[in-house]
């Protein structure tokens, strides 16, 4: 079977797999659609928060830069992974305790102020929307190769997939869907990474082969690819060139934005108890890590052997002439271009003047089954396991969307006495108006996948992050400080990666190192953002009226739980 059959053949029958799941787990009423009903079991919440988590930024994007990049890409790895282990373990318990399953709704009752619910409203719909971009622009990518559509076209049917099942099945459909979606990205993120470790070096453990010698002789893998990088003016592949200052500010925002990340939060309530949201925030670590720490050898072989294909000596030890078929066949989406500078019909690949190639780094991990020249069947599961990637955040971030809207704003806010049936109705109204804003994003992207992604992390470190941790463990912080913060955070935050990036207007300066602020390059300048929130936030607090002791009783009762009840959304 020819590869385009092939990839239909299992794309199809896992968007029939994830259709069949979302009608036979279809939400009946707004607690299925907002937290699953609260009864999912730890473990499947594991696996389905997972999947949540890792969107088509930690599948496709992050082993491209770290391919690309080679030791700075590691501030991905960093900041993602800490991040949810500070999430599990600080900050989801309490939430969990306080029983409110948004974050809006949480900045709402615990700072006693509409006003703060609908600057949380908007903070998490810009987040939201921002990180999305990248899950569409994702699954764009994928369509646009191995079912040949132009990556608009595929974007369209990405939407159409996840406008069925988020909508009619809320979180209920949701969470069931991406415990299916798990498992297939999980086995294709693995099985390549197995057939080419055992090629290049011989093991079969890709994180063993990672640092192993290449097959038949005794140079290291990564020995070899410094050697390569330096000879073809790249810098040393294991060695950094960013500053110390956006090395730390990248990998914290990283951290605290995901502490941050309203879809990952309410993945807490879906499970029965207090205990039970901590024993699924570990099963989630333990199915991340099987990932993440397969994300860097996947990055190293597929540069050592992007670089042979393109560079590599044949018999005759002259450079390769004939197009390698990996490259002809991603050509067709324009994510790859040769421009042949000399006129020799051949190509060349480097870090200076001599490069003659352009090549996207969101194809790296798609490519890397092709460049191997594994079997069809090899190069299908991936293109199935990236769209699982892609669509399982993409549902979970345009149900946030939909509750933001539907919940926090209209229920909370606009129309206090709205019925349970109206309200499930502007919620999946909301969501088909989200998953349309999210297409135009992912048609036109402001960056690669995990840039995108990164900016929201940066988002959501600036705004929602100290708004909460000052919410717990502060109960002397009030709702002047905080609206003031989170306005202050989020306004610098998006500012400044407008005035370097332009994502819809022109930059206004050069976005290079000697530009930025202290060194810092907007992927990290949430840190920054983080900081001024709390600064203005604690100063504002200084001068205004102090907290009222309800609220301060209810903050000191949620610091030390005893266990809690379910979630409520009355």
């Amino acid at each position: 079977m020819d590869l385009k059959m092939m990839t239909y053949l299992m794309v199809g029958l896992t968007f029939v797999l994830y259709t069949a799941i979302a009608i036979w787990a279809r939400a009946g009423s707004t607690k299925e659609f907002y937290v699953a009903g609260g009864g999912v079991s730890p473990m499947a919440n594991g696996m389905a928060t997972a999947a949540d988590w890792m969107s088509a930024a930690s599948f496709i994007s992050m082993a491209g830069l770290i391919s690309f990049m080679g030791y700075d890409g590691s501030v991905y790895l960093m900041g993602w992974t800490g991040g949810y282990v500070l999430l599990a373990l600080c900050l989801a318990p309490y939430l969990r305790k306080f029983g409110k399953f948004t974050v809006p709704d949480f900045i709402g009752d615990r700072y006693y102020s509409q006003t703060a619910r609908t600057v949380a409203v908007v903070c998490a719909i810009l987040i939201s929307f921002t990180y999305v971009a990248g899950q569409m622009r994702g699954v764009g990518v994928v369509f646009s190769r191995f079912l040949e559509v132009p990556i608009d076209i595929g974007v369209i049917i990405g939407m159409a997939v996840v406008f069925f099942y988020a909508v009619l099945g809320g979180m209920k459909g949701i969470t069931y869907t991406q415990v299916a979606q798990y498992v297939v990205l999980i086995f294709a993120y693995l099985v390549p990474a197995i057939f080419i470790s055992l090629m290049i070096t011989g093991n079969p453990i890709p994180q063993l082969g990672f640092g192993s010698t290449i097959e038949g002789t005794d140079t290291y893998l990564l020995d070899k690819l410094d050697g390569l990088s330096q000879e073809l003016g790249f810098a040393l592949y294991t060695d950094g060139t960013k500053s110390m200052a956006d090395v730390f500010c990248i990998t914290a925002a990283l951290m605290v934005g995901t502490a941050g990340l309203p879809h990952v939060i309410v993945r807490f309530f879906t499970v029965p108890r207090v205990r039970d949201a901590r024993t699924s925030a570990g099963w989630a670590l333990i199915f991340i890590m099987i990932l993440y720490t397969t994300a860097p050898s996947i990055g190293a072989f597929a540069r050592y052997n992007m670089i042979n294909t393109i560079n590599g000596p044949d018999q005759q030890g002259t450079l390769v002439s004939e197009t390698p078929q990996w490259i002809s066949n991603w050509q067709k989406t324009g994510l790859i271009k040769h421009e042949d500078k000399n006129g020799d019909g051949k190509m060349f690949y480097s870090g200076d003047a001599r490069n003659e190639m352009t090549i996207d780094r969101d194809i790296m991990v798609l490519a890397n089954p092709e460049i191997a020249k594994l079997p069809n069947w090899v190069i299908a599961l991936v293109a199935a396991g990236a769209i699982a990637a892609a669509l399982s955040t993409a549902a979970g971030l345009l149900l946030v969307i939909s509750t933001a809207i539907s919940h926090d704003l209209l229920k909370r806010n606009l129309m206090p006495n709205i019925s349970d049936k109206s309200e499930l109705r502007w919620a999946r109204g909301a969501a088909a108006g989200a998953i349309m804003v999210a297409g135009y994003l992912g048609i036109n992207p402001p960056g690669f996948v995990a840039e995108v992604v990164a900016f929201a992390f940066g988002l959501a470190a600036a705004s929602f992050f100290p708004a909460i941790v000052m919410g717990i463990f502060n109960k002397k912080m009030n709702k002047e400080g905080a609206i003031a913060g989170m306005l202050a955070g989020v306004i610098f935050t998006v500012g400044y990666i407008l005035y370097f990036k332009g994502i819809f207007i022109t930059p206004l300066a050069p976005n290079k190192p000697e530009n930025w602020l202290f060194g810092i390059s907007p992927e990290g300048i949430g840190t920054v953002g983080a900081v001024i929130n709390v600064l203005v936030a604690l100063t504002v607090s200084k001068f205004t009226k102090e907290v009222p002791q309800e609220v301060q009783d209810l903050v000191e009762q949620i610091r030390f739980p005893k266990g809690a009840g379910e979630a409520t959304h009355h």
